[in-house]
């Protein structure tokens, strides 16, 4: 048996658990799924996973290899909409659950890239979160959603996503929801990383109180006005800094005043999770800065909680470089793959379409991957 038959068996096992428990994962357990229907839970889950390109009809009759009693559109979407929103998650987890990262940095460290990505899908101007009105982009206007995963950069597998409208897309609110979600393998550390965008205090003590390390990309603005103006004025540097975190601007409530220069007001509108319930607690943090050349008058700055004695600015840059993994990983789900065609004009429903990745055959014999399910083959 070839290693992607022995993946798409333990799919096809996770599937076969979950229908003898079907009620769990339907949205009315007492009668959904209680009758003999051509498209039963299990066949349906089935379906839903090796729909490629195609027009529903068209996934139908493939999948019933073209028989007279194919199942009609209507009793699909019947089928379909019984479904709980998260079941495609839940296979997703459990499939997941079969296999530990091989791959690590150091034989502990398990690097996970988080990044986001638009996905545009049928016109809906109902779908107030999600739509953007006509405009030079688009004369009739178009619906996006925002799809944040977590990837695996040395196994090439996606471990995670959330996924939110694009109006209403938070990509801080994404990375700390992964980071709480995520459980290491035994013997493993995660290390998250992510581009600007992703850089808030709020962030780093979800990584920091999780246990956890970060390797996070920030501009020189934003790094200045996130940090402050004392960093080093040199081109390139790597120092450990304090800041002291409050919700009040009062200088007579600090506990400790005199390293007033290291301290940051949060302000209540900003999220950050591990303020004292009562009074006017604070949080310290200890970040690690690094700012290195790249080119010709370019520079790059980052922001960890690595620790010195174990990497040096070399060996972090090399941690930086290899995000790319996770934009080459988009084309690869939206293009060869053909994440981005949907079966459905609902936003609920096609979270079912986009949370299940569909792995072409050549890609799954690279290597045992462990993607976010789906497969093409016929079952």
């Amino acid at each position: 048996m070839t290693n992607p038959e022995k993946i798409k068996q333990i799919l096809l096992a996770e599937i076969e658990k979950m229908n003898r428990h079907r009620k769990d994962f339907c949205r009315h357990p007492g009668t959904d799924f209680t009758r003999d229907r051509k498209i039963p839970f299990d066949i349906l889950l089935h379906f839903q996973i090796s729909m490629e390109s195609g027009s529903v009809n068209h996934e139908l009759l493939k999948y019933f290899h073209f028989d007279a009693g194919t199942p009609s559109l209507s009793a699909f979407y019947q089928q379909r909409a019984k479904l709980s929103d998260d079941v495609f998650q839940k296979l997703f987890y459990r499939f997941n659950n079969n296999f530990k990262p091989k791959a690590l940095l150091k034989g502990r460290y398990q690097l996970l890239a988080c990044d986001g990505s638009g996905f545009t899908f049928t016109r809906n101007p109902k779908d107030t979160e999600s739509y953007y009105s006509p405009s030079g982009r688009s004369e009739k206007g178009y619906n996006q959603m925002y799809l944040v995963p977590l990837y695996d950069l040395l196994n090439k597998v996606y471990t995670d996503a959330v996924i939110q409208p694009m109006r209403k897309r938070n990509e801080f609110a994404a990375l700390y929801e992964l980071i709480d979600r995520h459980t290491p393998c035994c013997g493993t550390v995660p290390v998250f990383i992510a581009d600007r965008g992703f850089h808030a205090y709020n962030v780093f003590a979800h990584a920091i109180e999780n246990r956890a390390f970060f390797v996070i990309r920030a501009t020189d603005t934003k790094m200045k006005r996130l940090l402050g103006r004392d960093l080093p004025n040199e081109e390139a540097f790597d120092v450990r800094v304090t800041r002291h975190l409050t919700r009040s601007q009062s200088k007579k409530k600090y506990l400790h005043p005199e390293l007033a220069d290291q301290y940051r007001h949060i302000c209540r509108k900003v999220a950050f999770d591990y303020f004292p319930a009562e009074g006017y607690g604070e949080y310290e943090i200890s970040l690690r800065v690094l700012r290195f050349p790249i080119g010709n008058d370019t520079y790059e700055n980052i922001i960890t909680n690595l620790p010195e004695n174990e990497f040096h600015m070399d060996e972090i840059k090399e941690i930086y470089h290899l995000r790319w993994g996770i934009e080459t990983s988009f084309c690869t789900l939206k293009h060869t793959i053909a994440a981005v065609n949907f079966h459905s004009k609902s936003r609920q429903m096609i979270t079912h379409d986009t949370l299940p990745v569909r792995p072409s055959r050549n890609f799954a014999r690279q290597q045992r991957f462990q993607v976010p399910v789906s497969f093409t083959y016929r079952f």
